[in-house]
C-alpha cells in the first residue's frame, strides 16, 4: 500500500472479493532534504484503518540505497539514463519486500499496478497490457520471473483510471481525491541533477558541447546532467532546434544535432530476461524503448549473451540505460537494458 488511490482501491477490491487482506507499506528516509515518504505511509495507515485491516510498515532505506540509488547515480555519472522504477520492482518491491510479505504469512502479493497476467502454451505465465493503455505499467514489470508472477494479483488490470477513481469514492477511501504522482519516489520535484550533487556528492565537471564535426558550440554543466534527445536546458542558441545526439562521458563532451541525428534503428541489449530467451533464431516482435514510447516493430537476433535489435523505422532517442521491452501483440515476452546504440551514418555507438 503506497498511500495512493490505486493501491488503496486494490486493497478494497480484494477485501470485497473475500480475501483475508493485510496491508504493508515500504518506508524510507534518506540523508537528503525532503527525501522520504512519511506522508505516503500516513495515508496508507488511514486507508487501512478505514478498511479495518492490519497494517505494517517495512523500512527499506538501506536496501533502497544499496540496490537502487547507488546504481541510479553510477549510471548517470557514466553517461547512461537509468530507469530506477524497473530496478526497484525487480529487486525491492517484488524482491525483498515480496519475501517479507511471504514471511508474514501472505499467499499472494497484490499491488495497484495497471497490468494483467495471462497464461499460454508458448510463454507460460506472462504479463499482459492493462485495459487502460494510457496507464498500462507492464513495461516496468518485465523483469519479474515466473515464480514471482505466480504469486501476484493485479486487480486493476481490467479497470480504467477513471473507474478506479470512482471506486475510491464509492469505497469512501480517505485518499479518493489524492492526485496521482509521476515522480520517482526518492527524487523530490524529480530533480535528479540536484540529487546527484547533494546526495551523491558527485563531482560533475563542465565540458565542451560540440556538433557532429567536432566544432565547439559552447560549454555544458556536466555530462551526467543530460540525456539523449534532450532539447531544453542546453543554454546554447543555434538559430534552429538542436538535440543531444551523443554523450561521451570519457571525453566529457555533449554532441548536438538535428532531430533526425538523434534517431537510430540498431542497438544492443544486455541483461536479457523473459520467456523468449535464449533466442534460437531471428524473431520479429514489437519493442518499447521507454515508458512513454509506442512500441514499434523490430527484428531481434542473438549476439552472444546479448540481443541485437533493429527497428523497421528509425526511432527517436534510443537511450543507453533505459529498458527495451519486447511485446508479442499485448503480451510482454522479454526485455533488457539498452547498452549501445548504432547510427547508420557513422557506425559509432553511444
Amino acid at each position: 500500500m503506497s498511500g495512493g488511490v490505486d493501491s488503496s482501491v486494490c486493497a478494497a477490491l480484494l477485501q470485497k472479493k473475500g480475501y483475508d487482506v493485510f496491508g504493508m507499506t515500504m518506508y524510507f528516509k534518506l540523508a537528503y532534504p525532503s527525501s522520504g515518504n512519511a506522508k505516503t505511509v500516513a495515508d496508507a495507515k488511514n486507508v487501512a484503518k478505514r478498511l479495518g485491516i492490519p497494517h505494517e510498515v517495512i523500512d527499506i532505506s538501506r536496501v533502497l540505497r544499496e540496490k537502487v540509488i547507488k546504481d541510479f547515480c553510477r549510471q548517470y555519472l557514466s553517461g547512461n539514463t537509468p530507469n530506477p522504477c524497473v530496478r526497484c520492482n525487480e529487486l525491492i518491491k517484488f524482491g525483498v519486500f515480496f519475501d517479507q510479505a511471504r514471511a508474514e504469512g501472505a499467499d499472494y502479493l497484490s499491488t495497484g499496478h495497471y497490468a494483467l497476467l495471462t497464461r499460454s502454451a508458448r510463454y507460460g505465465l506472462a504479463l499482459k497490457k492493462a485495459k487502460d493503455l494510457k496507464k498500462d505499467q507492464s513495461y516496468f514489470l518485465y523483469r519479474l520471473p515466473q515464480d514471482v508472477l505466480s504469486r501476484l494479483i493485479f486487480p486493476l488490470g481490467n479497470y480504467t483510471k477513471g473507474q478506479v477513481r470512482k471506486l475510491a469514492f464509492d469505497f469512501r477511501l480517505p485518499v479518493a481525491d489524492k492526485p496521482d504522482s509521476q515522480e520517482i519516489c526518492f527524487l523530490p520535484q524529480s530533480d535528479y541533477r540536484e540529487f546527484l550533487k547533494k546526495y551523491a556528492h558527485a563531482k560533475v565537471d563542465p565540458g565542451r558541447v560540440i556538433d557532429a564535426r567536432g566544432n565547439v558550440l559552447g560549454e555544458h554543466q556536466g555530462a551526467a546532467f543530460y540525456t539523449i534527445g534532450q532539447r531544453g536546458g542546453l543554454g546554447i542558441a543555434l538559430g534552429h532546434p538542436a538535440y543531444v545526439t551523443r554523450i561521451d562521458y570519457r571525453r566529457n563532451t555533449i554532441t548536438l544535432g538535428a532531430q533526425e541525428a538523434a534517431c537510430s534503428r540498431e542497438f544492443l541489449i544486455k541483461d536479457i530476461c523473459g520467456p523468449v530467451v535464449p533466442l534460437k533464431k531471428k524473431i520479429a516482435l514489437k519493442v518499447k524503448i521507454r515508458y512513454n514510447h509506442k512500441e514499434m516493430p523490430a527484428e531481434l537476433t542473438a549476439a552472444g549473451k546479448k540481443i541485437k535489435a533493429v527497428f523497421t523505422i528509425p526511432q527517436f532517442a534510443v537511450t543507453p540505460g533505459q529498458s527495451a521491452v519486447f511485446y508479442d501483440k499485448d503480451t510482454v515476452v522479454g526485455g533488457g537494458i539498452i547498452e549501445k546504440v548504432f547510427y547508420s551514418h557513422d557506425e559509432k555507438n553511444v
